[in-house]
């Protein structure tokens, strides 16, 4: 299994920080079949999606306004049920673009940081995405199929490798944010089940005091370990 590969979207952590967040967000839309949709923010709390605030589309804008919170947190966009993209919310008016081809946070640091690593995240996956096309081209084109998956196998391990450096790099540059136990919970989350596989032992290993208190990232180590335990109990058993 190749680890850290796939960016789920669909939930993401609170986690404290140094915010104090008053929540003032515009969003605009040229999407015209949203108009007259709802879009909910919700925020992982108590071991579930918590809905904290909801907005309906109007002439392509909407708008949340919320009262103020102890503590930044990284949300995410519903419509309806489905998952559209995260928000972090801090303590800055927020604006966000919601396109068919872009989708963005604008008017904060840790915002512009998240899309940053969403848009090169976004460009590895896209490459990866390719290679099946590249397949089939490089099959019309009369090359042996042998040599092509050989050269394609190889392509999608470098691209999965970067995208690993990637996903812990960014995780490791914010330990101590909202940001870096919100992208370790989206990618747990592809995951079968809670596990510990050597990237994450490594970023266990690195990580800050700060991370390691997140409550979900203390929680997933914790059933991590147990399943571990009882994966090398029934082996020994055998």
């Amino acid at each position: 299994m190749r680890h850290f590969t796939y960016f789920l979207l669909s939930v993401l952590v609170v986690t404290l920080t140094g915010c104090k967040e008053r929540m003032e967000i515009q969003g605009s839309t040229s999407l015209h079949e949203l108009e007259g949709r709802m879009l909910y923010l919700r925020i992982y709390q108590d071991g579930d999606l918590a809905t904290i605030d909801s907005a309906r589309i109007t002439h392509g804008k909407f708008h949340f306004r919320g009262e103020a919170r102890d503590t930044c947190v990284m949300a995410n966009l519903f419509l309806g049920d489905e998952s559209v993209m995260p928000v972090v919310i801090d303590d800055h008016p927020l604006v966000i673009t919601l396109n068919e081809n872009e989708r963005k946070v604008e008017g904060s640091e840790l915002n512009d940081s998240l899309f940053a690593f969403i848009r090169r995240k976004t460009a590895l996956d896209m490459q990866l995405a390719e290679l099946p096309r590249r397949e089939s081209r490089m099959i019309l084109e009369g090359m042996d199929h042998t040599e092509i998956i050989m050269q394609l196998n190889r392509e999608a391990a470098e691209l999965g490798a970067r995208e690993d450096d990637l996903v812990m790099g960014f995780i490791k540059a914010n330990m101590d944010n909202v940001l870096g136990p919100g992208v370790f919970m989206i990618v747990t989350s592809s995951l079968p089940y809670p596990m510990l596989n050597p990237r994450i032992e490594e970023l266990i290993t690195l990580a800050s005091p700060t991370f390691l208190a997140d409550p979900y990232v203390k929680e997933y180590i914790r059933l991590a370990q147990e399943n571990m335990d009882k994966i090398n109990e029934e082996a020994l058993s055998e």
